[in-house]
């Protein structure tokens, strides 16, 4: 087995560093202040936004179970919203652009998930791969049919992360390569052509942040997607 130090492990350890330095900051001494500053603030909108997907998305149970499920979340959520971005700064390093960081993520909460539903429902969970009133002859059919897109959950979650994020990346690269050879090839196109890739670079930059933010938005909201099957089923 190699147990080597890598990049992913550097960069998720210094993301971690930086949630619990902001966390530790915004809550020393006893909480925060009545009137917050810019990291209280922070901190306070995302902890106030994960409630509102775990009770709009799970439905079946009481707010007090639900909201036990929020801690899950607010974690993955935390990860997402401070490791993207960091991506964006030169030098750094995107551990979320790497497929097998977000394939064990999503496969984590898939099999977390599904545990959820064994505890909540025991055998009757597999209920969720067969609907009612669906005639014996066609249930191995409609069995296989529901069992592969259930599986591909643990896939489509990282999937979707590692691609956005990849896709981002190399387009800022590309035409930030290109700016860089059309500048050495004549200083005219330095005038011309340099500075419209100057624009589109900056804008394409500025389009990354958003992306980056809003995935571990989605991320969030397909969590409470997943887990409102495991209590409920069809």
């Amino acid at each position: 087995f190699s147990f080597s130090f890598t990049n992913p492990s550097l960069f998720m350890l210094l993301t971690l560093g930086l949630v619990l330095l902001v966390f530790y900051y915004v809550t020393k001494k006893g909480g925060g202040k009545s009137v917050p500053n810019a990291w209280q603030s922070l901190v306070e909108l995302i902890y106030d936004f994960v409630p509102n997907p775990v009770n709009e998305q799970i439905g079946g149970l009481s707010v007090n179970v639900k909201q036990k499920f929020s801690p899950r979340i607010l974690v993955t959520l935390t990860f997402l919203l401070f490791r993207n971005p960091q991506g964006i700064i030169p030098f750094s390093f995107t551990v979320t652009s790497h497929f097998l960081i977000t394939l064990a993520l999503s496969f984590s909460l898939f099999i977390g998930i599904t545990l959820v539903g064994f505890q909540r429902n025991g055998l009757p969970f597999f209920s969720l791969l067969l609907p009612a009133g669906v005639p014996l002859s066609l249930a191995p059919f409609l069995v296989l049919l529901e069992l592969i897109p259930h599986c591909f959950r643990a896939l489509s979650s990282g999937i979707r992360l590692f691609a956005n994020m990849m896709a981002g990346h190399s387009s800022v690269k590309i035409l930030s390569g290109s700016a860089w050879t059309m500048l050495g090839m004549n200083p005219l196109f330095l005038l011309i052509g340099d500075l419209g890739l100057l624009v589109i670079v900056i804008a394409l930059t500025g389009l990354e942040l958003g992306v980056a933010i809003l995935q571990a938005h989605v991320s969030t909201i397909s969590i409470c997607i997943y887990l409102n099957d495991a209590p409920n089923l069809h």
